[in-house]
């Protein structure tokens, strides 16, 4: 899905995450289902709290997403809750996803360094691996630069990576908020450093590409929908790099946030920003649920005009 034909016989060109996801915004629009399978939603959906009913949940979310939006995002942590009859369930969830041609999103939040954040990885943007998604969320509380091994397999395997930047949790504030002491992005809060970094990272991986258009970069940013990003130090009125970074936008619907404001938030980073809806949707339950990511597409659509 990510490989494509060369045009002179030469080898294959790895396709950017980047690229892939402007297709999708292009054809399907911004919508991104999540994956969650709560406790209470399996209850309500009618089934056993156990990684079969985990597994047929996600399977059911992928079915009735697969045509109707190009992304999804399963929650790693609803399936690693049952071990490894939960990994399992999620292998097969993903095998559906990857089978529909859905962008996958895994929700994973890892964050570490070295050989350890290595591995992290490779278990989930190398190509074959039963965890294999398209992207993945990652935590840089050890710096940006701890995360170099991630990057480069990303880039390799035609993969992107959304980093936590400035979350809607409001325990997060504290530190997000926070003014960096030095280095090159001294003066600024913490979520504006992580996202002027990804930015450079995505102008340089632009610079480096045969691409000759402006386009979205690789790596991305996670930014609630539910914060004024002006008191985390970011102005959404300049959106720096000539690659634009795209940002993974939890909050919508039953977190409070509004698609209406997509561009009151977000600013010149609309264009680029994943609109991701987990309960607002899942709570339409099994039979409800098609209509439900339907109207939800026709909303966001309505604003692309």
């Amino acid at each position: 899905m990510n490989v494509g034909a060369p045009a002179n016989g030469g080898p294959a060109t790895v396709v950017s995450f980047g690229e892939r996801l402007e297709r999708v915004f292009a054809t399907q629009g911004q919508l991104c289902v999540g994956i969650d399978p709560h406790s209470w939603l399996l209850r309500d959906w009618n089934l056993p709290d156990t990684a079969a009913g985990a597994e047929s949940f996600g399977r059911a979310v992928v079915a009735a997403a697969a045509g109707r939006v190009g992304l999804v995002k399963p929650q790693v942590a609803f399936y690693e809750r049952f071990g490894s009859a939960g990994f399992l369930a999620l292998e097969r969830v993903l095998a559906d996803a990857r089978q529909a041609g859905l962008l996958v999103i895994g929700d994973a939040k890892r964050g570490d360094l070295g050989t350890s954040v290595e591995a992290y990885a490779q278990a989930w943007l190398s190509l074959g691996s039963p965890l294999e998604v398209d992207a993945l969320t990652l935590a840089a509380y050890m710096g940006v630069g701890s995360l170099d091994s991630p990057f480069t397999l990303a880039t390799a395997n035609g993969k992107g990576v959304f980093l936590l930047a400035a979350t809607s949790n409001p325990e997060a504030a504290q530190i997000q908020r926070a003014i960096v002491a030095d280095g090159p992005h001294s003066g600024s809060s913490v979520a504006r450093a992580i996202l002027d970094e990804v930015g450079q990272r995505n102008a340089r991986a632009g610079a480096a590409s045969v691409r000759t258009r402006t386009g979205l970069g690789s790596i991305g940013v996670v930014l609630g929908a539910t914060l004024d990003l002006a008191t985390f130090g970011i102005d959404v009125r300049q959106a720096s790099g000539e690659f634009r970074t795209p940002v993974l936008a939890p909050g919508f619907g039953h977190q409070g946030g509004n698609i209406m404001d997509l561009i009151s938030i977000y600013g010149e980073y609309a264009g680029g920003v994943i609109v991701s809806e987990s309960r607002s949707v899942l709570s339409a339950g099994p039979h409800r649920i098609d209509e439900a990511i339907e109207r939800r597409v026709a909303e966001v659509g309505a604003l692309r005009g």
